[in-house]
């Protein structure tokens, strides 16, 4: 996509969130607070994903949650551009189309929908082999976005 854009969204009882349209949002919280919401959140992720993108990484997306019933202000997100709430995409290996190589959970849902599995919970438990190829795409993500090695 050209820019980023604010998609709004719900939680559902189970399964997946549920996107919801500006203005159907506005019935769920104050116009005010949620173009102010839609502004901080694009400002950061363009930030991050700029930063990433110079160090070889594209965020192709991510989804930061916030709870406060008030709304009285704005509150740093509960997660934020985490590997679990965005897809880490290698730059160099991107191509339009079809599946990402990724740094991101996404090696962990290739491998459960080998299985035959429900998706209810509990989740089976993953091989060794698995959380050991998870966990070397996060460091390599983390050593790229940081230039630290663990």
């Amino acid at each position: 996509m050209p820019e980023a854009i604010f998609t709004p969204a719900t939680k559902a009882q189970s399964g997946h969130d549920i996107n919801v349209s500006f203005e159907d949002a506005t019935q769920l919280v104050p116009a005010g607070y949620l173009r102010q919401l839609r502004e901080l959140t694009l400002t950061v992720y363009n930030e991050a994903a700029a930063y990433a993108a110079e160090r070889g990484i594209l965020i192709a997306d991510t989804k930061f949650e916030s709870v406060d019933s008030s709304m009285a202000k704005l509150r740093w997100p509960t997660k934020c551009l985490t590997r679990d709430s965005s897809r880490f995409w290698p730059k160099a290996q991107w191509r339009p189309g079809g599946p990402q190589p990724s740094y991101d959970k996404q090696y962990v849902r290739d491998y459960l929908e080998t299985l035959d599995w429900d998706k209810t919970d509990p989740a089976p438990p993953l091989p060794d082999a698995v959380a050991n190829k998870t966990s070397e795409k996060y460091m390599q993500a983390y050593r790229l976005l940081t230039g630290v090695a663990l």
